[in-house]
């Protein structure tokens, strides 16, 4: 069976330097290694099997009941429980975006529609996106920041999409798995959140804390039914005891968010300002990766040949050969990326 091809996959290679997977950079905070270890040594017993403890954790950070919340191992599985559940007939996607999206609601017989971004438009939905939700409309997904470009939507239009949503009947998925990471926590959600249940939020702890081996992420929405109607596909004990030990210590760790998101900013820039010294042409994203147009098809081939694996995008529902997509990583990585870069461009940057 085919299936989109991600990045990450570090496995294929000997010795790699993993540009292909948007994890934050700071590495996991040592408090969550450090609960996960401890974990490990009651690992004989069963996991708690609906996270309570860390759904009332989480209920505290998002202003609303633990009943509301539900734990998944990693965010994509619970955009298949969503899919599950909701069983739409028709769903209004952005493209590109994540593709798991389009492989969990087709595969219960969802007809997807797809909004594409265009590049001339810098990867942002025009006022004609909101024209495109319509009463036939049962789900409009988006992911903000998206993924793969990092654009994200200001808090204006974000609002305007769930007024639309609220006017049609649709649901509106909204998938906030980079965001933590841009520093720039939308100030419209709480409010909105508590007041309508035409919202269900993903979001992933595994990219925020760099837990991608554990695989933590969590759905909320004030729609109980549907949290219910998730539930009841949801596997027993589906997230481990040592990933659990590792969200609750994870929500502890404020200052860790602060440092990641001063680091990663820092560290954009110097990777894009090095990106257009070779007139490649980067988009404006602010998660903690680049997104970018080359015009060479082979740069994947190329920089694996020097040991480092980035994220070719053209698999991506409307893009093609030439996009690719790169983390933020360490400083000295990131030179390391530099220094690759010059090898493959055979010039200085």
């Amino acid at each position: 069976m085919e299936r989109h091809i991600h990045g990450g996959n570090i496995y294929e290679y000997e010795r790699i330097l993993d540009f292909s997977a948007n994890l934050n950079p700071l590495g996991m905070p040592e408090a969550v290694r450090e609960a996960a270890v401890s974990a490990v040594g009651r690992a004989e017993h069963y996991p708690e099997p609906d996270c309570k403890n860390l759904r009332k954790s989480l209920g505290n950070r998002l202003c609303t009941g633990p009943e509301n919340i539900i734990c998944g191992n990693g965010a994509t599985e619970l955009v298949f429980l969503a899919a599950a559940a909701i069983k739409p007939k028709k769903a209004l996607l952005l493209a590109p975006t994540y593709a798991e999206y389009e492989e969990a609601l087709t595969a219960y017989g969802c007809e997807c529609l797809y909004y594409g971004l265009e590049a001339e438009k810098g990867f942002l939905p025009g006022e004609d996106f909101l024209e495109a939700v319509t009463e036939e409309v049962d789900l409009v997904v988006v992911c903000n920041p998206n993924n793969p470009t990092g654009i994200l939507l200001e808090e204006d239009f974000l609002s305007r999409i769930l007024e639309r949503c609220l006017k049609t009947g649709s649901l509106l998925f909204l998938d906030e798995s980079f965001m933590e990471l841009t520093g720039e926590e939308a100030p419209w959600y709480p409010g909105s959140f508590r007041q309508s249940e035409n919202v269900l939020l993903l979001k992933s702890m595994t990219k925020t804390y760099a837990m991608a081996g554990l695989r933590l992420g969590y759905a909320a929405s004030e729609n109980l039914p549907l949290i219910e109607a998730m539930y009841r596909y949801k596997p027993s004990w589906n997230v481990s005891s040592p990933a659990q030990a590792a969200g609750e210590a994870a929500l502890l760790e404020n200052n860790y968010l602060k440092q990641s998101v001063s680091y990663i900013r820092k560290e954009r820039q110097f990777l894009k300002d090095a990106l257009e010294r070779f007139q490649l042409q980067v988009y404006g994203g602010r998660a903690n990766y680049l997104f970018f147009y080359s015009g060479r098809a082979d740069l994947k081939a190329a920089f694996l040949e020097q040991g480092i694996l980035i994220r070719d995008c053209g698999n991506y529902r409307g893009l093609f050969a030439g996009y690719y997509r790169i983390a933020v990583r360490t400083h000295e990585e990131n030179q390391q990326f530099v220094r690759v870069l010059e090898q493959v461009f055979g010039k200085k940057a």
